[in-house]
């Protein structure tokens, strides 16, 4: 039986992850962690019920202790119950959800306890990806990839290991704003920006999506994850969101990996690899899907892409940084505090203003992060 742990189980890769849960056999749910939706971690706890809850915030983690004192399930609070939730005896493998660089040190440590990592939180490789890489080698643990775009690209990788990689084909749905260019999107509000085709996904990704700069964090995910140069990855705008990405080896073939856009398929990948398992989740007709398009991204209207590469080529803990501003950007954003075109202008400022490190550790990429937020939080624009 596996067993597992999820980091950001009310989120919404969580809740779908205990979807998977629930079709599949041979799963048995650790622990959970979650922070502000006490209601539905209590839910969570009592229908899977795990043997450890942890809650980031503490006031949070006292209320589900008193909802909770009826199960034998117990409740730890902080930096200190996530860690334990993702180093918890007996789990095999560590579903990491959270959003943001909270996830970096619970990452961290479960790799350094032996933990296979189903892997859903961005942030961990954009800020940390060559220190992460080397600790799973150290260690000798999986990373599991759970994003589709990188499921897709795991799942086109297999059967063809010592075949040399020519391109990864990285696609993008586009979001809702593709083919706008900037004058357009000049009045865009929060709420036009959350309204994404294709995928159903939390707040920060979704407005991520727009923004294009979901597709940058995870060019840079993609080249730790599968050890690529940066001009190896080409990121395809693909508004049907059917093919979900691509290898292209060396002697022209490409293999891609195919479905509708449904984030329990790659989930239950991570979980189940090798192993395929039926699903009733649904399924690709192409007489109805006869229409799959492709094509180049604007990064000038979406400037965000550019950053990122930027920020991939120069290395160091600039990665870190771009991500920390972005979390502020896109926080201020959806408060209305600044336009959909100003998350590009912070997220520059806030790069151009910092001064790389190039030899680092784990502390230098918080502090970077923090650095980050602090700056961008700071920024006024007339």
């Amino acid at each position: 039986m596996r067993k597992i742990s999820i980091l950001g189980s009310t989120g919404s890769i969580g809740t779908q992850t205990l979807e998977v849960v629930d079709i599949l056999e041979n799963i048995r749910v650790m622990a959970i962690t979650g922070n502000s939706n006490i209601r539905l971690l209590e839910e969570q706890a009592r229908k899977y019920q795990p043997e450890l809850v942890a809650v980031m915030d503490e006031k949070n983690a006292e209320e589900l202790k008193n909802r909770l004192s009826d199960m034998n399930i117990r409740v730890v609070s902080g930096m200190d119950g996530l860690v334990e939730a993702a180093t918890y005896e007996g789990v095999d493998t560590v579903v990491t959800s959270v959003v943001g660089n909270v996830g970096l040190k619970p990452t961290f440590e479960a790799i350094r306890a032996g933990k296979n990592i189903a892997l859903a939180n961005k942030e961990t490789l954009v800020s940390a990806g060559q220190l992460v890489m080397d600790l799973a080698k150290k260690h000798d643990i999986k990373i599991y990839p759970v994003d589709s775009e990188h499921s897709a690209i795991f799942q086109s990788l297999q059967g063809n290991e010592g075949n040399k990689i020519e391109r990864i084909l990285l696609t993008a749905s586009g979001g809702p704003f593709r083919g706008k260019k900037r004058e357009e999107l000049l009045e865009v509000t929060a709420a036009d920006a959350l309204k994404h085709p294709n995928w159903s996904m939390g707040n920060k990704i979704t407005i991520d999506s727009a923004t294009l700069m979901n597709k940058g964090l995870e060019v840079m995910e993609a080249k730790w994850l599968f050890g690529v140069d940066v001009d190896q990855i080409e990121v395809l705008v693909h508004p049907q969101s059917i093919v979900h990405s691509a290898v292209e080896y060396e002697d022209g073939a490409i293999v891609a990996q195919l479905g509708e856009p449904d984030m329990r398929v790659p989930i239950q990948y991570a979980l189940t690899y090798p192993k395929r398992v039926k699903n009733p989740f649904p399924r690709v007709d192409f007489t109805q899907r006869n229409n799959l398009t492709f094509d180049k991204p604007d990064m000038e209207t979406f400037k965000c892409l550019s950053l990122a590469y930027r920020a991939l080529k120069t290395g160091g803990t600039l990665p870190a940084v771009l991500n920390g501003a972005n979390e502020v950007a896109v926080a201020r954003f959806l408060k209305g505090d600044i336009g959909f075109l100003q998350i590009p202008e912070l997220i520059e400022q806030t790069m151009d203003a910092y001064t790389v490190k190039y030899e680092y550790t784990l502390e230098d990429l918080l502090e970077a992060d923090a650095w980050a937020k602090d700056y961008a939080a700071k920024v006024v624009f007339e």
